[in-house]
């Protein structure tokens, strides 16, 4: 018995041991891989945003930190610039073919027809879609496609210096043309030489052209045909020049610019002028002690009175990082409404957002006002695509039209021309894509 028990037990071992291996082999096959830390990805937005006054810069540095401070792999590459050099900036991002992942701008059709833009309505959250002023993100599409959503918008009217009207024995600002030329007349008597601010500079001579042509019933373009020579425009830009001739106007309406006749306005040198809603807010704040009035923009003798906005947009376009979960965050953040009232409030301008108008005309009647008149203004044609080119040619025109002898006529006859002709240049590689 001892003997036979001593021969099983070698066996039993041996099962014994191989079990056990077994059993450390599964154990050790199902043990799961070392954990490895996946890479975080970053994100890069550069963002391009135009200078409308000292504010700016410093409104939207302080944004874009607080945004990383929350958002630390979104990298928002921020640059501010003044109008004067903006398109010679995002121009040269462009042909470098490093164009800003969003652009603060006035103009987007010609971008869009380019096919250079990202489709906004896909981007942006339906938190922000639902409260964007509905007008202007209409006037923001073209076939459709939301190539622009409005970021800030402004309406124009007729500013002047309370304490010179009284001493012309004014009592009321001008509705119309025969009045503004009247009104001129009285505070020319005074010897005063700075009389009616009118602004042919680059920036804005397409303002003082909308002012005339739309206040004497005229318009950029109707039905999609361009008419900046209509019969009314003419009459418009003839009635302006008649002003500068007989020395109603400002003496350098091509030198100084809207903002410096602000100034010049506060400092009690400038009668009138006609500038955006923002006046409220800049010039008082620099010019404490200055009596102002504000009333509507002149139009001609016999026509219904003329509501004129502005507004600017934001565009996104294709570059070779673009993330749009990226993008659609930070605007969610831009258009906070904490942060964009903040904006709103220190810029002077007209909220685009309902939930910010709706809290700012509750506090501010002026403000309710300004936002009913936004929604029946008239607008610059910033849908059609030869815009952009058109806006640059009319910077040419103020010295010509004053000071090279050239007629009203003549000037909006070539300005019609060149319109025309360019719109016909676009619409040739337009209509070659859809055949194809």
């Amino acid at each position: 018995m001892l003997r036979q028990s001593y021969q099983v037990r070698p066996f039993i071992i041996a099962v014994i041991v191989s079990l056990v291996s077994l059993m450390l082999s599964s154990c050790m096959k199902s043990s799961p891989e070392p954990f490895v830390t996946p890479q975080e990805e970053r994100a890069l937005i550069r963002f391009v945003a135009s200078e409308y006054s000292t504010e700016t810069k410093p409104l939207l540095e302080k944004l874009v930190k607080e945004f990383g401070r929350r958002n630390p792999l979104i990298d928002v590459e921020l640059q501010v610039a003044n109008w004067d050099i903006l398109d010679g900036i995002y121009t040269t991002m462009i042909s470098k073919n490093q164009p800003p992942d969003l652009l603060n701008t006035n103009v987007y059709a010609h971008f869009a027809q380019d096919g250079l833009l990202n489709n906004l309505g896909e981007i942006i959250s339906p938190e922000l879609a639902s409260k964007l002023n509905p007008n202007l993100v209409e006037m923001d599409q073209m076939d459709g496609v939301q190539y622009a959503i409005p970021y800030v918008a402004t309406m124009r009217n007729l500013y002047y210096n309370k304490d010179m009207f009284q001493k012309a024995g004014i009592t009321s600002p001008p509705n119309t043309w025969s009045e503004l030329e009247e009104t001129a007349r009285k505070i020319k008597a005074l010897g005063v030489s700075e009389v009616f601010g009118v602004d042919l500079t680059d920036n804005e001579t397409q303002a003082s052209l909308s002012y005339v042509f739309f206040g004497s019933g005229g318009s950029w373009i109707k039905d999609g045909e361009w008419t900046i020579n209509s019969p009314a425009n003419i009459e418009g830009l003839t009635f302006l020049k008649e002003l500068f001739d007989e020395g109603l106007t400002d003496p350098e309406p091509t030198v100084t610019t809207r903002d410096e006749k602000q100034r010049i306005l506060g400092e009690g040198q400038l009668a009138m002028m006609i500038s955006g809603n923002y006046f409220t807010s800049v010039v008082p704040r620099e010019f404490p002690e200055l009596q102002w009035g504000k009333g509507p923009i002149p139009v001609k003798d016999g026509l219904p009175p003329m509501t004129f906005g502005v507004h600017d947009v934001l565009v996104s376009f294709k570059t070779d990082h673009t993330n749009r979960e990226a993008l659609s965050k930070f605007l969610d953040f831009l258009y906070d409404d904490q942060a964009y009232e903040e904006m709103i409030r220190r810029e002077g301008f007209l909220p685009i957002t309902t939930t910010v108008g709706m809290t700012l005309s509750e506090q501010d009647e002026v403000m309710r006002g300004d936002l009913e008149a936004l929604s029946k203004a008239k607008f610059y044609p910033v849908q059609e695509p030869s815009w952009q080119a058109v806006l640059d040619y009319t910077r040419k025109m103020g010295d010509a039209v004053l000071y090279e002898g050239i007629t009203p006529q003549s000037a909006l006859d070539q300005l019609q021309h060149f319109a025309e002709t360019k719109s016909r240049q676009q619409e040739l590689p337009r209509a070659t894509k859809k055949r194809r």
